[in-house]
């Protein structure tokens, strides 16, 4: 009975054992599962390290505009009429001179023919005015009479001597005095006939400006392109009326638009804050939706010296200048061109959101460090230009060294 009691006791101790070290392992465990709950996690993300680099950088200013041919024409017509013939497209290259475009020329022939005939009337009237004329002057001049006064007076005096008889002396008065009434109705009509030239010459040169005009009507029917270039729209269809440029004016037909697309420009606008940077001649890269990976080299050319002031801001009007060879640049695209004011070679680069500044505009960096506090040290750096997205890196750090982006 003792040995069995004893059996029973010890049973009994060594469960409580069991159980107490069983507590103490799941206590432990707790403690250190708190723990590591507790303490800070200093692991970085990596997306948010970014690498120390090395390459080129420039600071520029920015001018937005559209590319514009070097110089474009909107083709009106001077003559007014219906489309007959195209001869380009859009898309076409045109020489000076070359046909685009014919309207139609059946009324613009009868035009002519009737001013020819018109002409040819006139002209035979101020033939007819010079015949009169002439005729007028030669009877003005009295040719005759100097003839008949002599036989006049002979007549007088061989009739004062009975020699000839009254009536034959009568015949000889009447002659001169016809030939003296001649000539004065000569004289009269000579300053007529004068009158009637300057008229028919005034009548022949009105109908030669009416076949000019007429003429010209009918060249002007055949639309030429008045430079080399591109057909950079076509405004106008087989059977489409055209109204003429001499009549309406600017309110004329848009028949096509030409332009040079060899040299092409930006026309952008820079803020006040920036004009005074830039200068004639300056390099500039350019920018186009079309081409995001692609960059086209340029100048400033022209500098407005007036600026416009819309919404409190001042800009002035920036063109810069391209080569475009291939003609990859269209008309209108939307494009930037970035001035360039500074550019550096091989320079240390970081991005510009891994910069802080304290109150006296001390730039520094965070660089990775497990052995720090927060897994992260401040970094001291000099830094040089920027573009708005990298940062040029002086001193501070080398190639390769990783930053922490804010």
């Amino acid at each position: 009975m003792a040995s069995n009691g004893r059996n029973s006791k010890n049973g009994r101790r060594r469960r409580r054992v069991f159980w107490t070290a069983g507590a103490a392992v799941v206590l432990v465990g707790a403690f250190f599962a708190l723990r590591a709950s507790l303490r800070p996690n200093n692991a970085i993300d990596p997306s948010k390290l970014a690498e120390v680099t090395q390459g080129n950088i420039a600071r520029s200013v920015v001018a937005t505009g559209k590319i514009q041919p070097r110089s474009k024409v909107e083709v009106k017509s001077k003559a007014s009429g219906i489309v007959e013939r195209i001869l380009v497209d859009y898309g076409d290259w045109v020489k000076q001179g070359q046909v685009l475009v014919e309207l139609d020329k059946e009324e613009l022939r009868a035009r002519v023919r009737e001013a020819s005939a018109a002409l040819a009337a006139a002209q035979a009237a101020e033939e007819s005015a010079l015949a009169a004329h002439e005729r007028n002057k030669v009877d003005a001049e009295g040719p005759d009479l100097p003839f008949l006064r002599a036989n006049m007076e002979r007549a007088r005096k061989l009739h004062g001597e009975g020699l000839i008889a009254r009536a034959v002396l009568e015949d000889a008065e009447k002659a001169y005095q016809m030939a003296l009434n001649k000539q004065a109705s000569a004289l009269r009509s000579v300053a007529v006939t004068r009158a009637e030239i300057a008229r028919a010459k005034a009548q022949v040169a009105q109908a030669k400006a009416a076949l000019e005009r007429a003429e010209e009507d009918l060249r002007n029917a055949t639309i030429v392109s008045p430079m080399d270039g591109l057909v950079l729209s076509r405004n106008v269809e087989v059977g489409d009326a055209v109204s003429s440029i001499l009549v309406l004016g600017s309110q004329a037909t848009l028949v096509m638009t030409l332009g040079d697309i060899g040299d092409v420009y930006v026309l952008g606008k820079v803020d006040q804050a920036d004009i005074g940077k830039v200068y004639l001649g300056q390099h500039a890269r350019i920018v186009v939706e079309s081409f995001k990976d692609k960059k086209f080299e340029g100048q400033v050319t022209k500098i407005a010296p007036l600026g416009v002031e819309k919404d409190n801001v001042t800009t002035f009007e920036v063109r810069v200048s391209i080569k475009n060879p291939t003609g990859e640049l269209k008309a209108n695209m939307s494009a930037n061109a970035e001035i360039i004011l500074e550019e550096k070679q091989n320079v240390l680069l970081i991005p510009e959101g891994a910069v802080i500044y304290d109150r006296q505009r001390n730039p520094s960096v965070e660089v990775p460090d497990p052995t720090a506090e927060k897994g992260r040290r401040k970094v001291p750096v000099k830094l040089g230009i920027s573009d708005g997205v990298k940062t040029e890196l002086v001193a501070g750090l080398k190639p390769g060294d990783k930053v922490i982006l804010q």
